[in-house]
């Protein structure tokens, strides 16, 4: 009976520590802080529990450096996203919410795609408009 009640603390240890270590919207970026930001794409990770985008824009004093976070690749696909929408070199502006911490980091809401399609990012905090429903199954 010990070894169970081990076995089930463990269990449940496990279960509880990835809970733990995904943050809060709020805790993280600032909703009275938006940024737009025009660039190029450096860098993409598409890779769970956030995909991420990293943009330089230039500016007068240089180059700035961004790193946007963004939904989970399976909600990006779910508003509209292809993994191979972006890449590496494509000019992008990305409506998003800056950390509190004043780092170039943001929550992306919106971006807008070489083409000109704008998806919204499926990212915490983002109100966009839900992923279109599934059409229902017709069975003829």
């Amino acid at each position: 009976m010990k070894k169970f009640a081990v076995s089930m603390l463990a269990l449940l240890g496990a279960v509880a520590v990835p809970a733990f270590a995904h943050h809060a919207f709020a805790a993280e970026f600032d909703i009275k802080k938006p940024v737009t930001v025009k660039g190029v794409v450096t860098k993409i990770d598409w890779m769970n529990p956030h995909a991420w985008i990293y943009v330089d824009m230039k500016t007068d004093a240089g180059v700035e450096q961004w790193q946007f976070e963004t939904g989970a690749p399976v909600e990006l696909v779910r508003r509209g996203w292809r993994k191979n929408d972006l890449k590496v070199g494509d000019e992008v502006t990305v409506v998003g919410l800056r950390a509190k911490d004043g780092t170039n980091t943001a929550s992306a809401r919106m971006v807008t795609l070489p083409s000109g399609k704008k998806v919204f990012s499926g990212a915490a905090g983002d109100d966009a408009p839900a992923p279109p429903a599934q059409p229902p199954a017709t069975h003829e």
